[in-house]
């Protein structure tokens, strides 16, 4: 049988994990990020077309829900 070579044995999981923060940190120093306006726009159109998702399920909703009392004459 044959000896299997030590010089290729994993390193040490803390030096793998050292290894992964600095791949990662070197990775976010090259990212272009967006300005402080862009954000707070962008964060505007998000919370405008999650309002308008909730008023319009919200109205299906309760629309169905009639439609569900009238259809079994629950609501009378």
């Amino acid at each position: 049988m044959a000896q299997k070579d030590t010089s290729a044995k994993k390193p040490n999981i803390f030096v793998r994990i050292g290894k992964k923060f600095k791949e990662t940190f070197s990775e976010l120093k090259r990212v272009t990020w967006p300005s402080f306006p862009k954000v707070v726009k962008s964060t505007c159109v998000v919370l405008v077309v999650v309002l308008t998702f909730t008023v319009l399920v919200t109205g299906i909703n309760y629309g169905l829900q009639a439609l569900l009392d009238v259809i079994t004459g629950i609501g009378s």
